[in-house]
C-alpha cells in the first residue's frame, strides 16, 4: 500500500481511540451493579481497544516518518496499557482468567480472530542489533565451553568426487562441442548465399528503411518516457527534476535500511542541534543571566536579602524563571524545605502508630467485632479502578490532533523525518543544557553579590547521607561479585548451563482454534474448557505485551510470575521460547534437574541467584525459566530424586520475586505437568497467574471450514509432507481425541522417513499409515484432565 493509505488508517485509528476515550468517561463514571451488564461494558472496551491496537500497529510498522512513529508508539504504549488494565478487571469480576465473548462478537459482527493480540513488531526491530550481537556471542560462548558443535562440514568419498569430476568435465566437453558445430553450420549458411549478393552488399533503399525505423522508434520511446514522467509529477506521484537529483540517494537509502531510517535521522538531530547550539546558544545564556540576575534584584528589594539558589534535584534556576512573583518562588523554596523536615518526624510517628496499632489488635478475642478495610459491596456496585495509560493516550491524541491532523504534506516526498519538528524538540535539550552551565555560573555571581553587598557567605545545601542508601544492601553473598562485570557473570551462567539459547518459534507456530460453545456451556452451568487460542491470548497478555515495552511493564497490573500447567506434549516450553523470541528475551533455566550439583550450599545458591537477578535486570527482558516445578514444592521427595535436591529454591523464590520491581522486564515462568503433587499454599504463593493449558479440541486438530494453519495439516506440511485426497485429515482428526500436540508429532515423525519423503510422489499418504504409531501412545485419560480443573 501507499503512504496516504496508511496515514487514512492513522487517521481512523485516532478517530476511533477519541470515541473510545469519550465513551469511557460516560459509562464508566457511575458505579454499576448488574454483572452481566458489566462484563458486557468491559469486554466491548476489549474488543475495540484490540482493534485499534491492530491498526496502529500496522500504521508504526510500515510509515517511515520517525516523528509520526513516535506519536504512535505513545498510543500504542497506552492502548497496550489499557487493553492490561480491562483484562484484571474482567479477571476480577468473573474470578476467571479465560473468558468467553462469543455472543459479544456475534452482535459486533466480528470473528474471533479480530480479538487475536497482535504481536508489535518494533519489540525486535528496535533492538534487533544488539540482540543479533548478543546471539553472536551467545554461539562463541557455547562453542569455546564446547556445549555446542559447529554444523560439521558435507564430506565425500572418493568415489563421489571423481563422479562430479566427471559430470563437470562431461559437461564442458558438450558446451564446447556445441560450440564447434554452430561455426561449421554458419560457416556452411555464408556459402550458400548467392555470390553476387555477396558482392553488391545491400540494397541502399532497404539500409536506409532500417535506419529510419530505429531512429524514429527511439525518439518516441523518449517522447513516451517523458510525457510518462511529466504525467506522474503531475499526479504527485513522483519527484520534480531539481528535487529528484538530491533525494535518489535518500530514497534508496530509506528503502534498504531495516531500522526505517534511525541512523539518518539520528545523524540529523545531531546536525540541528550542533546548529542550534551554534546559532541561538548564545542568546539563550544572555537571556538566561538576566533573568536570574533580575530575579536576584527583585527579591533582595522584596523581602531584604538575596534567596537560596535552588538545588539541581529541585530544578535549579527553573524554579526561579516559572511564571510566579518573587516571594512565591521564595515561599515555595522555604515550603519544600519544611517539607523535607517533617517528613523525617513523620516516618517516625507512622512507626510508633503501627507498633500500637498491632498491640491493640492482639487483645481481640473471636466473640469482638473486628473492623476491616471498606470493600465493594452489592448495594454500592462496582466502580473503574483509575487507569494509569488514559492522559498517555490522551496526550498522544492531543499531540496527533496538534501537529499531524490538519498537516499539509503533499511536498513531503520521502517521508522520513521533519526537520522543523526536529529543531523544536532540540531547542529544548539545548536549552537545557545550556540553563545547567548558567547555573554554575550564576551561583558564583550570588555567592560575589552576598559577600559585596551583604558580607555574609551563602552554606551550600547539604547533600544527603548516603549511609542510608548503603544500608539497604544487606550483602548476603560473596564480595567477589561486585567487582565482576556484566559480560564475565554472562560468561559464567552460560558455561554452567543456566543461561541457555532459546528457540526460534513465533506465538503464532502455536496452532489452535476458538472454542465457539464457550458461553452457551456456561449458560446451562458448565464450565468448559478453555482452547489453544485462549491459551495463546494469554500468553501474550501476560507474557509478551509486558515483557516488550518498558512505559507498558512500568504502569499496567504487575505480573512477575506464570505457571503453564497441562499435560505432557501440550506445548508447555514451546510457549516459553515463544515468549523469548516474540520479545528478544533471555533465557534462564533454573529447573531442579539443570542446577543440580552447581553451586552448593546455602552461599552458593544465593550466589547463582544474585548472578541471574543482576544479568537479567541488566539485560531485560529476560525469562527465568523453572521446568517440573512441582518438584521444588513437592510434599515428599522421593528417594531417586534426594541426590538432586528439587526443593533447594522453595524459600529463596519468594525473596527473588520480591527483588523485582515494576522496572524490571523479567518473568518468572514455571512449567509443570503434575501440579497436583505440589504443596498448594508456598506453589500458588510463588505464581501470580495461573495458565491451564488442555490437549487440542476437534476444532483445533481438523477445523475444516476455518481458515489458517489447524494442527494436523501443519505438522504434515512442516515436516515434508504432501496432503492429498487420499489422507482423511477428518478421519485422523476423530481418532486422536484424547491426544496431545506431541502425540501428533511423534506419529508424524514416525510415518514421515526419509525413505518415506523419497516415495511421496508415487505413493502419496494414506490415513491408516499414521493409525498405528498414534495407537501406540498414551492418550490423556478424562480423569487425569478432570484433576487439573
Amino acid at each position: 500500500f501507499s503512504i496516504s493509505t496508511y496515514n487514512k488508517m492513522w487517521t481512523d485509528a485516532q478517530k476511533e481511540l477519541d470515541i473510545q476515550l469519550q465513551r469511557e468517561r460516560e459509562e464508566f463514571v457511575q458505579p454499576e451493579k448488574d454483572r452481566m451488564k458489566l462484563f458486557r461494558m468491559l469486554a466491548a472496551s476489549y474488543i475495540k481497544y484490540m482493534q485499534i491496537l491492530r491498526n496502529l500497529e500496522t500504521v508504526h510498522d510500515q510509515l517511515l516518518h520517525q516523528q509520526k512513529r513516535t506519536v504512535i508508539r505513545q498510543g500504542l504504549d497506552g492502548v497496550i496499557g489499557r487493553i492490561l488494565e480491562l483484562k484484571k478487571e474482567m479477571v476480577e469480576l468473573e474470578k476467571l482468567e479465560f473468558h468467553y465473548m462469543d455472543n459479544i462478537l456475534e452482535d459486533l459482527k466480528l470473528l474471533p480472530e479480530d480479538i487475536e493480540v497482535p504481536i508489535p513488531r518494533y519489540f525486535i526491530k528496535e533492538n534487533l542489533e544488539v540482540l543479533q550481537q548478543r546471539e553472536k556471542n551467545l554461539d562463541q560462548i557455547l562453542l569455546d565451553a564446547g556445549l555446542q558443535t559447529e554444523e560439521p562440514l558435507q564430506t565425500m568419498t572418493l568415489e563421489e568426487a571423481i563422479k562430479i569430476i566427471q559430470v563437470a568435465e562431461r559437461a564442458r566437453q558438450g558446451h564446447h562441442r556445441a560450440a564447434f558445430i554452430k561455426q561449421i553450420y554458419l560457416g556452411e549458411k555464408r556459402k550458400r548465399q548467392p555470390k553476387l549478393q555477396n558482392q553488391m552488399g545491400p540494397n541502399p533503399d532497404d539500409a536506409a528503411t532500417c535506419i529510419q525505423k530505429v531512429w524514429r522508434g527511439y525518439i518516441q520511446r523518449k517522447k513516451t518516457e517523458k510525457m510518462r514522467e511529466e504525467e506522474m509529477i503531475f499526479l504527485g506521484m513522483s519527484l520534480p527534476p531539481h528535487l529528484k537529483a538530491t533525494s535518489i540517494s535518500q530514497v534508496r537509502a530509506g528503502q534498504a535500511n531495516a531500522l526505517q531510517g534511525e541512523i539518518q535521522e539520528g545523524n540529523e538531530e545531531v546536525f540541528i542541534r550542533d546548529k542550534l547550539r551554534e546559532m541561538e546558544g548564545l542568546n539563550i545564556k544572555e537571556t538566561l543571566q538576566d533573568q536570574i540576575g533580575q530575579c536576584f534584584i527583585e527579591c533582595r528589594h522584596i523581602i531584604g536579602r538575596f534567596p537560596d539558589y535552588p538545588a539541581e534535584e529541585t530544578g535549579g534556576s527553573m524554579a526561579m524563571l516559572s511564571e510566579k512573583t518573587p516571594e512565591q518562588v521564595v515561599a515555595e523554596l522555604a515550603a519544600k524545605q519544611e517539607m523535607a523536615s517533617q517528613k523525617k518526624g513523620e516516618k517516625g510517628k507512622k512507626e510508633k502508630e503501627g507498633n500500637e496499632k498491632t498491640k491493640e489488635k492482639k487483645p481481640q478475642k473471636a466473640g469482638k467485632k473486628v473492623s476491616l478495610p471498606a470493600v465493594k459491596t452489592k448495594d454500592e456496585g462496582w466502580k473503574m479502578a483509575p487507569s494509569n495509560f488514559l492522559s498517555i493516550m490522551e496526550e498522544g491524541s492531543s499531540r496527533y490532533k496538534a501537529v499531524w491532523q490538519n498537516r499539509e504534506e503533499r511536498w513531503d516526498f520521502l517521508q522520513d523525518h521533519d526537520p522543523e519538528l526536529i529543531k523544536e524538540e532540540k531547542r529544548e535539550e539545548v536549552e537545557e543544557e545550556i540553563r545547567v552551565q548558567v547555573d554554575e555560573l550564576m551561583q558564583r555571581k550570588l555567592e560575589d553579590l552576598r559577600l559585596a553587598v551583604d558580607g555574609e557567605k551563602s552554606g551550600k545545601p547539604k547533600k544527603g547521607r548516603k549511609s542510608d542508601k548503603v544500608r539497604e544492601f544487606r550483602v548476603n553473598i560473596m564480595m567477589s561479585l561486585v567487582c565482576r562485570t556484566i559480560d564475565s557473570l554472562y560468561r559464567e551462567l552460560v558455561e554452567e548451563g543456566l543461561l541457555i539459547k532459546a528457540k526460534t518459534v513465533n506465538l503464532s507456530d502455536y496452532v489452535g482454534k476458538y472454542s465457539y460453545l464457550g458461553t452457551t456451556l456456561r449458560q446451562v452451568d458448565v464450565e468448559p474448557m478453555p482452547s489453544l487460542a485462549d491459551v495463546r491470548q494469554l500468553i501474550a497478555l501476560y507474557g509478551i505485551l509486558p515483557l516488550g515495552s518498558q512505559t507498558v511493564h512500568e504502569k499496567a497490573p504487575l505480573v512477575k510470575s506464570l505457571l503453564l500447567a497441562g499435560p505432557a506434549g501440550v506445548g508447555k516450553k514451546m510457549l516459553v521460547h515463544a515468549i523469548c523470541t516474540e520479545t528478544g528475551a533471555n533465557l534462564f533455566n533454573l529447573s531442579a534437574s539443570n542446577i543440580a550439583g552447581k553451586y552448593p550450599g546455602k552461599s552458593g545458591l544465593q550466589m547463582m541467584l544474585h548472578m541471574v537477578l543482576k544479568v537479567a535486570k541488566q539485560w531485560q527482558p529476560s525469562v527465568v525459566w523453572i521446568g517440573d516445578t512441582e518438584k521444588i514444592f513437592s510434599k515428599a521427595v522421593p528417594k531417586a530424586e534426594l541426590e538432586m535436591s528439587p526443593k533447594r529454591l522453595e524459600k529463596i523464590l519468594p525473596k527473588f520475586l520480591k527483588a523485582l520491581k515494576a522496572q524490571d522486564r523479567v518473568l518468572l515462568v514455571g512449567t509443570t505437568n503434575r501440579p497436583f503433587d505440589a504443596n498448594l499454599k508456598p506453589f500458588c504463593k510463588v505464581y501470580q497467574k495461573i495458565i491451564l493449558i488442555p490437549r487440542p479440541d476437534y476444532a483445533s486438530r481438523f477445523g475444516e471450514y476455518f481458515k489458517g494453519r489447524l494442527l494436523w495439516k501443519h505438522i504434515i506440511l512442516q515436516s515434508g509432507g504432501e496432503i492429498t485426497n487420499a489422507l482423511n485429515i477428518s478421519c485422523l482428526a476423530k481418532l486422536s481425541d484424547g491426544f496431545t500436540q506431541g502425540h501428533i508429532v511423534q506419529a508424524v515423525q514416525a510415518v514421515l522417513s526419509e525413505l518415506r519423503l523419497l516415495q511421496m510422489t508415487r505413493k502419496p499418504l494414506s490415513t491408516d499409515e499414521f493409525v498405528t504409531p498414534l495407537a501406540m501412545q498414551d492418550p490423556v485419560y478424562k480423569e487425569e484432565e478432570e484433576m487439573f480443573k
